[in-house]
């Protein structure tokens, strides 16, 4: 079975497979996370707020949802998101650096993201190597969950916890995934690095701001003071 786009591609075996686990795992990680706006970008298959309690949940995409704009230009005033999910979009951008720049001015302080990528040191990864380059999701860029976190923390992104998902070997065949369930269960439990997405959830911390105390001892601090609180005395009339 030849895919060549991404709609093909998610409605294969492989494709629902892959929408299973990264639907879990953001209806794991959203359901505790609190605020006023939610908002998901990209890969509008999945609904990845529908556990989120948080009463208004946007979804966009460039062509598609309820706004639609690029990742490296989001139309939101800063600091106005509190949970802003990020599947599979670092990998397709351009701009990589633009879209995380533009999701760490949305985001208000202390709030979260959460990204889900391919993972390279994975049977996923070197499936890549094997593939036809243009055909979806082979075709992104493959970004270490390492690098990731790097980038993240330059931002002032602080890493909460992650890991990776979906161990089974990428074959795209409703038999061979079943056959595997044994080891997704076993994986699953140990969670070792080589599953075939990862997930990073972070959060935006803002450094506490110190209010510098004027020194009180300084003498010209103290005359500029006294001279702001004198009153000035009325002007006297001069009788001829």
């Amino acid at each position: 079975m030849q895919v060549t786009t991404q709609h093909n591609w998610l409605n294969s075996p492989l494709g629902r497979y892959l929408l299973a686990r990264e639907q879990a795992i953001y209806d794991e990680h959203v359901a505790d996370i609190f605020g006023y706006n939610a908002l998901q970008i990209g890969l509008l298959e999945m609904d990845l707020l529908q556990q989120s309690r948080i009463a208004k949940r946007l979804h966009v995409d460039i062509a598609a949802g309820e706004v639609r704009c690029e990742s490296e230009y989001l139309p939101f005033a800063s600091s106005s998101i509190d949970l802003l999910c990020l599947p599979h979009v670092l990998e397709f951008s351009q701009h990589q650096h633009q879209t995380l720049r533009e999701v760490e001015r949305v985001l208000v302080p202390e709030g979260h993201l959460i990204l889900t990528g391919y993972n390279p040191m994975s049977a996923w990864g070197v499936r890549r190597w094997f593939s036809k380059k243009h055909h979806y999701p082979w075709c992104g860029a493959t970004l270490s969950l390492r690098r990731i976190k790097d980038w993240l923390a330059l931002l002032g992104l602080e890493y909460v916890t992650g890991g990776t998902q979906a161990f089974v070997l990428p074959i795209n065949d409703d038999k061979w995934i079943a056959r595997q369930q044994c080891i997704e269960h076993v994986a699953t439990r140990w969670n070792p690095p080589i599953g075939g997405i990862y997930f990073i959830v972070a959060k935006k911390r803002v450094v506490n701001m110190h209010l510098i105390k004027p020194n009180w001892k300084n003498s010209l601090v103290k005359s500029a003071l006294v001279a702001t609180q004198q009153k000035t005395k009325p002007s006297q009339k001069i009788n001829e």
